[in-house]
């Protein structure tokens, strides 16, 4: 019997790990593609023909981590790498004898705009404006255009992913060292890091604040979740277009915080401002706008499609990957799991 095949761009991350041993554990023979192959290399575009030709799942992952300052450098190559892989996969999958059946390109939930009034959902979520959103609507803008009759196309707007990876390290960090506290936004400085980029730039150039007062919503998914969800849309032929990968239990940020609090036995959590912020992420080499920003989205398609979570509550899913992250770390008693 012929085993099927997934391709994987960009495998090097945890959700590319995950999405790797999950696939071989389903049966598919993986076959991967980044800068060095071993099966494509983006450098060879006759390599990324033969490694989608026949497959029947493509995913693609590929791109500079955001987690990083944006200097033009890297605002650059944020988009560039994003942009360019998924043109070179298209290509490929153009030329293909045999395109997949399915291409799922990741995306992220930054594309809509920053939300305290009522959650954005595909159907019903505005777009937001500046460089985080642009390299979103780039981002698929590429990946949709053109005709492939014989592929179904899904990009994957992520929320943040709960796991082993370093958003959750990074949060669970500043838990532990008694940083755990809510980030409130507030006036900075001017800049122009968050400018809008691309071939039409949105915004007016000046970096947005918002009186939140903590209370900025934190959308998340569980990263055994964007497992499930892309098994669950590989199942499923009718799903295509913009898919929310996030959980239907968001939070906001004070919320957030309070819980990592009590799930480390961090008895102190100091606040922090944006001008306390921004010399810290400066030091860190990243942006405030990954704690600021209020993403407000649900998943409007998976759910009504049926798709069951597996880590549906906030509190739940914290203390689960707080756990996996602490091996052998006893939970104190009392800590709180569940949210309200």
């Amino acid at each position: 019997m012929t085993r099927p095949v997934a391709v994987i761009a960009g495998a090097s991350g945890f959700v590319g790990g995950a999405l790797r041993s999950a696939l071989a554990e389903d049966g598919f023979v993986v076959r991967l593609i980044g800068r060095n192959g071993p099966d494509g290399r983006w450098t060879d575009p006759d390599s990324l023909r033969r490694s989608v030709d026949g497959a029947d799942l493509v995913i693609n992952l590929a791109g500079k981590s955001v987690n990083c300052r944006y200097t033009d450098a890297n605002r650059d190559e944020i988009l560039r790498s994003r942009v360019e892989t998924t043109r070179l996969l298209r290509e490929a999958v153009t030329d293909a004898a045999a395109p997949p059946a399915l291409w799922l390109n990741a995306s992220t939930a930054t594309i809509y705009r920053y939300a305290l009034d009522r959650p954005q959902t595909e159907a019903d979520g505005e777009l937001g404006s500046g460089f985080s959103v642009d390299v979103a609507r780039t981002w698929e803008d590429e990946f949709f255009t053109g005709d492939l009759p014989g592929t179904r196309r899904v990009s994957l707007r992520m929320a943040i992913v709960l796991g082993d990876g370093p958003a959750t390290r990074l949060l669970v960090r500043l838990a532990r060292l008694g940083l755990g506290g809510p980030q409130y936004d507030g006036r900075w400085f001017p800049h122009r890091r968050y400018r809008g980029i691309g071939p039409h730039p949105t915004g007016d150039g000046r970096p947005p604040w918002h009186r939140s007062r903590g209370r900025q919503r934190f959308s998340w998914i569980h990263i055994d979740d964007v497992v499930g969800a892309v098994r669950f849309i590989r199942d499923h032929p009718e799903i295509d277009g913009p898919v929310n990968l996030a959980a239907p239990d968001p939070i906001d940020n004070a919320t957030l915080m309070e819980t990592l609090r009590r799930l480390v036995g961090a008895r102190v959590g100091l606040p922090a401002w944006r001008f306390m912020l921004e010399p810290a992420m400066w030091a860190l080499r990243t942006e405030p706008e990954l704690v600021l920003k209020s993403r407000w989205v649900l998943p409007g398609v998976l759910t009504d499609a049926g798709y069951r979570f597996a880590h549906a509550e906030a509190g739940l899913a914290l203390a689960d990957v707080v756990a996996r992250l602490s091996p052998g770390r006893k939970r104190r008693p009392g800590a709180a799991t569940r949210l309200g």
